[in-house]
């Protein structure tokens, strides 16, 4: 454990319920442990770690984020998360390697809903021609977790979702047996109906959705 993941473990565990730990370890299916603290007090903790002029050098994002990673507790994720958002407009190019470390690693839907449409929806508005090459590459493979990045990380483009993009990546996914697949596909495009019903209608009219995702898909509009 580096020194600055030191000293967050002591604010950390300072503050932690343990009955709450447990209660929110259940809540994700035991799959990881908690100091137990609520959103607005690990906020509240973090603050001062993520005020600007307290943040670490941006040569030691890579290192800081995948130690934090490492560790058992599901906030040091949160925190490391957000860490990385910081940088947001110095994001390098080989910064979605951490991103892909990130979303393969201690995976599930909490932390993959932020990786996603925040730290990867920054880098590719940055770096446009890396979208087609990596989600692509996502899709062809076979973690669940890093087709559901390529999906949703358009999540918060509002109007200026790439509907022909979209297309792209969903088609892929249709016929899935999964659910954080399927409720991706619903999500996304319930999203995009915001700005451009008709074609979301259309969309959902020229092919074999699952049931849950044409259900969001179409929440909005119905």
């Amino acid at each position: 454990m580096l020194p600055y993941t030191k000293e967050i473990y002591e604010v950390f565990s300072a503050i932690g319920d343990p009955k709450r730990a447990k209660a929110q370890s259940a809540y994700l299916r035991n799959q990881f442990d908690f100091f137990g603290m609520t959103s607005p007090v690990r906020r509240e903790a973090q603050k001062e770690i993520l005020r600007k002029e307290f943040l670490p050098p941006k040569s030691e994002l890579h290192l800081l984020v995948r130690d934090m990673w490492n560790q058992p507790q599901r906030e040091f994720h949160y925190l490391a998360q957000e860490l990385a958002f910081k940088y947001a407009r110095n994001f390098d190019k080989n910064e979605i390697q951490l991103f892909e470390h990130m979303a393969t690693h201690h995976s599930w839907w909490d932390t993959i809903d932020y990786i996603s449409p925040k730290l990867m929806a920054s880098y590719f508005k940055k770096f446009p021609g890396q979208i087609k090459p990596y989600t692509q590459k996502w899709n062809r493979g076979k973690n669940i977790w890093l087709r559901r990045c390529a999906i949703i990380f358009q999540l918060h483009y509002k109007d200026k979702i790439n509907p022909e993009l979209l297309e792209e990546i969903i088609t892929p996914n249709l016929g899935s047996k999964e659910f954080f697949i399927n409720k991706a596909i619903g999500w996304m495009l319930r999203n995009y109906s915001r700005a451009n019903p008709a074609w979301v209608v259309d969309f959902v009219e020229r092919y074999p959705l699952n049931n849950l995702s044409k259900r969001e898909a179409l929440r909005i509009i119905s």
